[in-house]
């Protein structure tokens, strides 16, 4: 059993609230009545624990969570081979690279490319 508590009766999802399609995912799935817990990671760091998680429920690296298109990333980073532990530490310390939002409901976890992919959990 992981770290993250998740419930097949709402959806917990990880977000960045400065994020425009964050903001959209999340007024999608109230207005479809979804239950939502809402993790702003910009206030709410995700543990070196969670990101693994996360990665591995979603089956990707954990190099593969990082939005390397991001500004922040561009700026302060170049392209490289790092360990997951350098990854990890990378998230921690510049949470507005990670992709999001990530929905997580009971066992499945999708990472929300549209709005409606909210409804595909």
């Amino acid at each position: 059993m992981g770290e993250i508590a998740t419930s097949d009766r709402q959806i917990t999802l990880y977000y960045n609230s400065k994020s425009e399609r964050a903001k959209q995912t999340i007024a999608y799935a109230e207005s479809e009545g979804f239950a939502l817990l809402k993790v702003d990671v910009l206030k709410t760091p995700l543990t070196g624990t969670q990101i693994a998680e996360i990665a591995n429920r979603l089956q990707l690296k954990i190099e593969d969570l990082v939005n390397q298109e991001h500004p922040s990333y561009s700026q302060h980073f170049e392209k490289s081979n790092l360990s997951s532990d350098d990854w990890i530490k990378m998230i921690r310390n510049n949470p507005e690279i990670l992709k999001q939002p990530i929905a997580i409901r009971g066992d499945r976890t999708i990472l929300v490319e549209t709005p409606t992919d909210i409804i595909k959990i």
